[in-house]
């Protein structure tokens, strides 16, 4: 009977956020207003897809309390604006996922071929110019925690590829920390191994890194105090 509310739940969602040209600011007043986990998880599963399920876990303040309507919509116009500014950094792959507390994040990908050359950790020069762009949203939204995801391909061995994913990771940390972006805000660097392997991508595309915004405790409390700007 759980389930079958579950999946009637998930449905639910899936019609009302699937029509076309829905903001993230739209579907954080619908998320919000659900005020619910079951929504949130829903919601995140179809949004962010089976590879980012497991992230999404690691992505979200723990905040412990409902989250309203009003408070979706405010984070959801602030993730908007970070995913158009975002756009228009021309390495970069920008598309809207959901946090684990349902609420609206912004997920950008480098290939690791526009950052790295092969089995390197060394940032290219475009790669800096694009991370000097991206550095700008940060540095102008310190209420937004960034998380950051090495992947690699298959090729060599397990921990080969764990380390190089590792290093990549750290590299964009520290280049960003280097342009000034507070140390804080950058809450988790992680690399991943092969057993995060998308098969629906090539290697190449597999050889990439992701970065996460989303929102942070403070970011949630003002929205629910209503004095997120």
């Amino acid at each position: 009977m759980k389930k079958m509310k579950f999946m009637a739940l998930f449905m639910s969602v899936a019609l009302m956020l699937g029509s076309c040209g829905m903001s993230n600011t739209a579907k954080g007043g619908l998320i919000g207003g659900g005020s619910g986990a079951a929504i949130g998880a829903a919601v995140g599963l179809l949004v962010s897809g089976k590879s980012d399920k497991a992230k999404g876990a690691a992505i979200g303040a723990a905040i412990g309390t409902t989250v309203g309507t009003t408070t979706g919509v405010l984070i959801g116009k602030k993730m908007d604006k970070a995913k158009a500014e975002a756009e228009a950094i021309a390495a970069a792959q920008v598309e809207s996922v959901q946090d684990a507390n349902g609420l609206q994040a912004v997920k950008v990908t480098f290939d690791s071929g526009i950052l790295f050359d092969l089995n390197s950790s060394t940032l290219k020069a475009a790669a800096r110019t694009s991370l000097t762009e991206f550095s700008a949203i940060l540095k102008s939204n310190t209420d937004m925690d960034v998380a950051i995801f090495g992947h690699t391909d298959k090729s060599g061995t397990l921990e080969v590829n764990q380390r190089v994913s590792k290093q990549r990771a750290e590299s964009v940390q520290n280049f960003l920390k280097g342009l000034g972006v507070a140390a804080d805000q950058l809450v988790t660097v992680e690399g991943k191994d092969y057993q995060e392997y998308d098969d629906s991508k090539s290697a190449a595309e597999n050889r990439r890194v992701e970065i996460y915004l989303y929102a942070s405790k403070e970011m949630i409390e003002a929205a629910n105090n209503g004095t997120l700007q």
